[in-house]
């Protein structure tokens, strides 16, 4: 079996625990173990859910020539992703910062340095795809170039595009009229999911809709089909910290469409793992194996 080629942004994370929102003013604070930092980003915590669950994956992404560029890559290597792709194509590498509080609700601060203005070599690209046969393209601006690469290449593409209002969206109107399978959150959305989906997809033609609700799990639109429903969540162990959750639904959803390409049982699945995974503190950590889903699976019915 051909690859997954992922491209997208990777960063080093720190996470701050916080008692809740609003933040009240203090001076210093020593939350003992409350600080965590660790190798995310999306491209990141998607390379590394598809590979714990067992999918073979070309992982593209821009670093810096900094130290946080050294630690990506070592910290890549230790988790079983190959360095071949990671490019160190700006100064300084991006970093975020997130707080979350124990409702589990979170506040991100993602600062991309340059990263917007740089271009991935795409020789690199190129190679990669001859390799794949699935393009997940995050939503970052050195991906742009390639939609119509992998599009001519006749190479399926997925793509998130996070919180979206408007199908004319200038940033990612080009993500949404290229993906096959599509993904995105509720949270913006100016008419109800089920409206919206139809909307999408009789604009764009696109094959699979997934919208994330959040709390109330997601929705499900397949156009071959005329199929438009939600698949309630669920909850496998107490929820620590909500990032990354998006990420999580999305890459086991396509490693399990891939598997079966039967979109009505990679959800459910896609949901338990995600499910699990906002039980840990960062966003690319407390991702699960396939076999360990499959048995959660066996478990809940």
């Amino acid at each position: 079996m051909k690859k997954i080629l992922v491209c997208g942004h990777t960063n080093i994370e720190t996470t701050l625990a916080i008692e809740a929102f609003p933040i009240a003013y203090s001076p210093m604070r020593y939350p003992f173990f409350g600080i965590q930092t660790a190798v995310a980003g999306v491209g990141y915590n998607i390379t590394k859910a598809l590979t714990t669950l067992g999918s073979s994956v070309n992982f593209l992404t821009l670093v810096g020539e900094d130290l946080f560029g050294q630690q990506i890559r070592q910290q890549a290597a230790a988790d079983g992703i190959a360095t071949d792709y990671i490019v160190a194509g700006m100064p300084q590498t991006a970093q975020s910062v997130i707080l979350y509080d124990k409702q589990g609700k979170r506040q991100g601060n993602t600062d991309l340095k340059d990263i917007q203005e740089r271009a991935y070599p795409p020789d690199h690209f190129q190679q990669a795809l001859q390799e794949s046969d699935l393009a997940i393209l995050c939503n970052i601006n050195y991906t742009r170039p390639f939609l119509a690469q992998a599009q001519q290449a006749g190479v399926p593409i997925a793509t998130d595009v996070h919180t979206i209002a408007t199908l004319d969206d200038e940033y990612n109107r080009d993500y949404m009229a290229a993906a096959t399978i599509l993904f995105m959150s509720d949270e913006r959305l100016p008419l109800p999911p089920e409206q919206w989906a139809k909307k999408v997809q009789n604009a764009f033609g696109t094959e699979i809709v997934v919208i994330g609700l959040g709390a109330e799990g997601a929705l499900l639109a397949v156009k071959s089909d005329n199929f438009c429903e939600r698949l309630p969540a669920v909850q496998t162990r107490p929820v620590v910290n909500t990032i990354g959750a998006g990420d999580a639904l999305f890459s086991s959803f396509n490693h399990f469409y891939r598997a079966s390409y039967d979109p009505y049982t990679a959800l459910p699945k896609a949901i338990l793992f995600a499910s699990y995974k906002i039980g840990s503190e960062g966003a690319a950590a407390g991702f699960l194996s396939a076999a360990e889903v499959e048995e959660l699976a066996l478990k809940s019915n």
